[in-house]
């Protein structure tokens, strides 16, 4: 049984952009003698939660990573458990997201996904769309690095088409054909299960962002924690590279 947080008021001075590295679910599961799958099962319904969360604590943007490019690698029975809880996910969660609020945003190279799960992402994508109350960014087969090389690749085909003038290109301009055009840099990144390291997520946008690596393993990270992690950030100096005087 998961916790409902008890926050229910923004943080002064709090992260408008959350990005998560959700991560532990497996260890999760194992240390419970449950498959690995469990543990993403757990790991989703944890998700919810903090979508709940978010809007009463000030958070406008929540991005969470939910399976990176470098994610192929686990075994096959991992990966297709995880694509059919993803499609479970969005068809059983997506009415439920339409009445929160909530506006659906994916990101990642969608081609290697499987077309009819590509086609549920439009749909939830289409059907969110006029909602504001919470942006949620959901990252699925994303990789900064890749993200990066495919934006470089139509920025360089603007060029080469005329469009765009190389003496023009410049950090903003690159910025617009990123998967995140549309979506602020994120303020805040958490990272779960002790792991300090970024995994090649959001590399560009989290020039700025302040971070925090928390020991606690994602299906275990409830929404109080989410928000202390919010109220922590609250309590930091952000100078941007200049100094206070």
């Amino acid at each position: 049984m998961f916790e409902e947080t008890t926050v229910t008021h923004p943080v002064k001075n709090g992260p408008r952009h959350v990005a998560c590295i959700m991560d532990g679910n497996g260890r999760w599961a194992a240390a419970r003698g449950k498959p690995r799958l469990a543990g993403h099962h757990a790991g989703a319904k944890r998700c919810k939660e903090i979508v709940r969360a978010c809007p009463d604590l000030g958070v406008t943007h929540l991005t969470i990573f939910a399976f990176s490019t470098e994610n192929w690698r686990r075994t096959q029975s991992e990966v297709a458990g995880l694509m059919s809880l993803f499609r479970r996910y969005i068809q059983s969660e997506a009415r439920e997201l339409l009445a929160a609020g909530v506006r659906v945003r994916f990101i990642g190279d969608r081609v290697a996904l499987d077309p009819k799960l590509g086609r549920l992402m439009d749909e939830l994508e289409l059907l969110t769309s006029k909602n504001d109350r919470l942006n949620l960014t959901i990252a699925l087969n994303y990789g900064g690095r890749d993200e990066i090389g495919r934006a470089t690749k139509r920025l360089a085909a603007e060029v080469a088409a005329g469009r765009l003038c190389p003496n023009d290109v410049d950090e903003t301009v690159l910025a617009r054909f990123l998967d995140t055009h549309v979506l602020p840099d994120p303020d805040l990144v958490v990272r779960t299960s002790g792991e300090a390291r970024i995994s090649n997520f959001l590399l560009w946008q989290s020039a700025y962002a302040e971070y925090e690596f928390i020991d606690t393993l994602w299906p275990d990270f409830t929404a109080d924690r989410f928000a202390e992690a919010v109220a922590r950030f609250g309590e930091r100096e952000r100078r941007f590279g200049a100094v206070t005087a």
